[in-house]
């Protein structure tokens, strides 16, 4: 296409001042506020008073908020609100942070986006509606989807890899319409525009200088400003002697840009990190050149003014050309140069990436907990202002966590320990406002103390009963095995009407002194049942688990001997073991008769250290210096069985005398007595794993290798949302670490007939470097000497034990097709488990009320629907945005007490189009009837995906393609009759729900 004709033949470049702030990476969020963030609103607030043509755009809130909380003044505040009403103050994404693409959970990435919007449009009725992902490390197709459901007229994004951005670059290919999601795909698309080779940095390169350029307050300084205010590499000011320099530099540079992109709109950020700490002499500065150029626009061929990223994105949307549409390919995973692929980190701290998403889950249990306890028991005694509290420090703490410096594991370990402490801090709160619920829902007397200890173990005093309160925070019934710790193997467990549950007992993985027993639960959506555990009185007690011990086997010299082949069986599966080398040899899916061979060995990817010799392993980069070599020369195994669980516990040993492992895997198969809806558990082979500590400078990888004809096609997930397609590629250089992506939840690979799934409970890197093969990296530990790591403590010199959990499913397409949804959200989603003790006078149980009573209705959605909120956000807002807008502007936005009467949720279709003859269909649902459980639903809202609008008047920008000549506003899908609603493939449609008060 030729540049269009421009008015006067000129560029018009935006300059677009912000500053890029991480929530955590190297400093603490306390750090950072302290050395120079806080000073970024301060100083950057009173200059755009000072001059109207001046601009700035501000992104992460949990920055913005502190500020706000605990420094703005009152005046100060007064400026922002007539700041954003002029338009030269905007948000931009809006989220808490700005988070990561590769490794996030959807429900996460949603969580922080709402947790943001939620506090923007409640304090000043704003609504981003641009977004700016300029720093996360490759881009994911779930974020256009997500962006446009949240009612985003464009998204930028960075990060891809070196060659196509200098393909796209010459070729004008940075700006299309991005169809993110097949199912929803035009729907749902929006303009993305990729940032040039630039990137978000303005071009400090100075010819006539060798300090830096447009830095005028220099860098920020640690731990403390500069008494003096002089910082390091403060720019060169601009005066009579070289503004015209500096206006050359700064037109050259907008020119270059120029000829990358189809219009004659430039975008030039001005900022970088931690940049704006002292926007006076940033503004002062830049205004002398601003004036200059364009006084000499005729000369430069250029003009500049000040802008938002909204002012930029309207002017090229005027522009009213026909863009080209991407289909729902993502950019991941990400190469910065040819020696840097960015697949480390989809690995990297895979001890934060598990308690994350532990936090995550537990957060999701306790706000649908919360919620139900609020409209059931609306005489309850619990503090519902303190619960809501408890709850908020839990959707901080997984909303900072989710920063592209946070759970991608590449931060210092200073950072990592306060993203920890915050996650355990506000799953603390969760656990006792759980507990607290139960105990008032049940009257306990005072002495019967729930004591929770919900995702550990409780360990069992064999003098005093426990029981066990476990809560499904899944919209379906659910039969699974809960584990608790006991002091005995003599034990009997009983339900609320005293019959016999069906239970194991066997020795324990974690400790010689204590036993784990397995609890075979059902329970119906949103439901709780309490069992209470007794030592055995002569009457029926749990199956006892045997174990046989096998010899430890040399593999080395495992070749030498026939095979000795033992099965392990269950209804879905049969998994052969080969007893030569203790190593399984096959399964065969009961099912079909299929039987697929199946190894599993743990390998290392050596990798240097030392930048001298070649490229280097960190925190974000993965740079393996050969294939991965096997660590274990033998292998011990023993076989814990009974009549519902299975446990194959195999140890591997770097040679037959060794004392110690590194690793070990522990696979469970699970039998399901009748009388019981087993499926999924049936189908689940799960297995735990136990790696580390690593010696230094080593990857360590589960490598599972198959018969199964693949071609080396891997499937792996955009996270948690959909699937992308992995064939392997062939590179120049580092193909290893090119061909890994990142699994949030599930990977698979499959032939002609038969599928092998793969499901996590946080993420990993994967690979399929060979037919028929998939490996996962579950732990990395490295070291180098590249200055910029050490001088920012970002090495990643990890010695823990990490034990993460991976379910296998293996079966037919149309099997795995109808299993692997709800299995995945079943992993991910296990049920809460909380102890509590009589002691004293052993009170009766209470008896379970009759579920005739509507309070005790369960909360049930279709298997291909997924009920992924149900909360009570406290947001004072009205739904009205005339009315809000109306009430902050007269000063009377509603001050103080949290709003509990509007429930928020929201409710995903799990499948795509076409991907199920059965699970791919619409689903009406009837709301009124989801909820009666929780009360008589009086009225109705659809809203935006993070509630800030209303869908009837969202209107986004439609951008013109050669698919859609015409140009006009996207409305949203029609709304409810009747509270019934008509959910399609892959929609997440969300709803504020009022009850009739009690």
């Amino acid at each position: 296409l030729a540049l269009l004709p421009r008015a006067g033949g000129e560029l018009r470049a935006f300059v677009v001042a912000h500053s890029h702030m991480d929530v955590g990476w190297v400093y603490t969020v306390q750090e950072s506020m302290h050395a120079y963030a806080a000073n970024v609103y301060t100083t950057v607030v009173e200059e755009l008073m000072k001059g109207k043509q001046r601009k700035f755009i501000a992104v992460e809130q949990e920055f913005f908020r502190l500020w706000w909380d605990t420094v703005a003044a009152d005046t100060q505040k007064q400026q922002v609100h007539q700041l954003l009403q002029e338009g030269r103050l905007e948000f931009v994404i809006g989220g808490q942070v700005m988070h990561d693409e590769a490794v996030t959970l959807i429900d996460d990435q949603i969580l922080q986006l709402t947790e943001g919007h939620g506090f923007l449009y409640e304090t000043f009725g704003f609504r981003p509606q641009f977004s700016w992902h300029v720093d996360p490390f490759g881009a994911s197709a779930t974020t256009p989807t997500l962006f446009a459901l949240a009612g985003f007229n464009a998204h930028l994004i960075s990060r891809i890899d070196y060659d196509l951005k200098t393909d796209m670059q010459k070729n004008k290919k940075l700006q299309f319409v991005w169809q993110g999601s097949p199912s929803l795909s035009e729907r749902q698309e929006i303009f993305t525009h990729v940032m040039d080779q630039y990137s978000y940095c303005t071009p400090s390169q100075l010819p006539f200088s060798n300090r830096s350029g447009f830095f005028w307050n220099g860098f920020a300084t640690f731990p403390d400003p500069p008494k003096d205010g002089i910082y390091p590499n403060m720019s060169l000011p601009v005066t009579d002697a070289n503004l015209h320099l500096y206006a050359q530099t700064m037109v050259a540079n907008i020119k270059e840009r120029a000829a990358w992109f189809q219009t004659g709109e430039v975008l030039w950020p001005w900022g970088c990190d931690k940049q704006f700490f002292n926007a006076s002499v940033q503004y002062s500065n830049m205004d002398l050149l601003v004036d200059y150029i364009n006084k000499h626009s005729t000369e430069f061929g250029v003009t500049v003014q000040y802008a938002t990223v909204s002012d930029y994105f309207q002017a090229v949307y005027s522009r009213n050309l026909t863009w080209q549409i991407r289909g729902s390919q993502d950019f991941l995973p990400y190469s910065s140069e040819p020696f840097q692929a960015w697949t480390g980190f989809y690995t990297s701290r895979s001890t934060l990436k598990g308690i994350a998403r532990r936090a995550s889950s537990l957060l999701y249990a306790g706000e649908s907990f919360f919620t139900q306890y609020v409209w059931k028991h609306p005489e309850g005694s619990v503090c519902k202002y303190k619960a809501l509290k408890q709850l908020q420090s839990l959707r901080w703490a997984v909303s900072e966590v989710q920063h592209h410096d946070g759970i991608t594991g590449t931060e210092s370990p200073k950072v990592k320990d306060m993203y920890l402490n915050n996650l355990m801090y506000g799953m603390l709160n969760v656990k006792k406002l759980m507990a607290s619920i139960i105990f008032d829902i049940n009257n306990a007397k005072k002495n019967g103390e729930v004591y929770s200890s919900v995702y550990t173990k409780g360990s069992g005093n064999p003098d005093v009963d426990l029981y066990v309160v476990v809560y499904n925070p899944l919209a379906w019934n659910i039969t699974t095995f809960v584990t608790v710790s006991v002091s005995s193997e003599e034990m009997s467990v009983y339900d609320e009407l005293g019959y016999s549950v069906p239970a194991q007992v066997q020795s324990s993985l974690e400790s010689q002194s204590t036993y784990d027993l397995y609890i075979l639960v059902s329970i119906s959506g949103l439901s709780y049942r309490k069992y209470s555990i007794k030592p055995v009185d002569g009457k029926q007690s749990a199956f006892i688990g045997s174990s046989v011990k096998y010899k430890r086997r040399d593999l080395t010299r495992a070749g030498q001997q026939s095979q000795q082949l033992f099965p392990v069986v269950n209804n879905c599966y049969q998994i052969v073991f080969d007893q030569n080398t203790n190593l399984m040899h096959s399964i065969t899916d009961r099912e079909t008769n299929q039987t697929v061979q199946f190894t599993q060995e743990f390998l290392e990817y050596h990798v240097n250290g030392d930048t001298k010799k070649g490229p280097i392993s960190d925190n974000y980069l993965f740079a393996p210096n050969a294939s991965a070599v096997p660590v274990s020369k033998a292998v011990g195994l023993e076989v814990m069985s009974g009549s519902l669980v299975t446990e194959i516990r195999q140890y591997f040993y770097s040679n037959v005398t060794s004392q110690d492992y590194i690793y070990a895997v522990y696979t469970r198969l699970y039998s399901v007595p009748e009388g019981y809806n087993g499926e999924l558990l049936c189908h689940r082979i799960e297995q735990e794993y136990s790696v580390g500590p690593l010696e230094l400078n080593r990857e360590a990888i589960l490598r599972t290798s198959t018969s199964l004809n693949t071609k080396q096609l891997l499937y792996t997930d955009n996270n948690g949302y959909q699937m992308q397609k992995r064939p392997f590629k062939e590179y120049v250089n580092n193909t290893v670490a090119r061909n890994y992506y990142p699994m949030v939840q599930t990977a698979y690979i499959e032939d002609d007939t038969t599928r092998l799934m793969l499901l996590a409970e946080r993420a990993h890197g994967v690979s399929s470097q060979g037919n028929g093969q998939v490996e996962v990296m579950l732990h990395r530990r490295l070291w180098n000497n590249f200055q910029w790591n050490l001088n920012n403590n970002l090495t990643l010199n990890d010695s823990s034990v990490v034990r993460p959990v991976i379910w296998l499913i293996l079966g037919t397409k149309a099997v795995t097709n109808t299993l692997y949804r709800a299995s995945g959200l079943a992993l991910e989603h296990r049920p809460v488990v909380m102890f509590g003790a009589f002691s004293g006078d052993k009170p009766k149980l209470p008896r379970r009320p009759q579920q005739d009573s509507v309070r005790d209705l369960p909360v049930t959605v279709p298997p291909n629907l997924h009920l992924q909120t149900l909360s009570i956000p406290g947001w004072r807002y009205s739904s009205d945005h005339a009315e809000q807008v109306h009430s902050i502007r007269m000063g009377k936005q509603k001050q103080g007490d949290a709003d509990f009467s509007r429930v928020l949720l929201r409710i995903r279709h799990l499948y795509e189009v076409g991907e199920d003859p059965v699970l791919s269909q619409p689903v009406m649902v009837d709301l009124q009837s989801l909820l009666k459980g929780l009360g008589s639903v009086m009225a109705v809202e659809e809203r935006s995906l993070t509630g800030t609008w209303d869908v009837n008047t969202l209107q986004r920008w439609k951008w013109k393609t050669a698919q859609y000549p015409g140009k006009r506003f996207f409305n949203s899908t029609d709304t409810s009759e009747d509270f019934i609603v008509t959910v399609h493939p892959k929609e997440i449609r969300t709803f504020f729900v009022y009850f009739q008060v009690q």
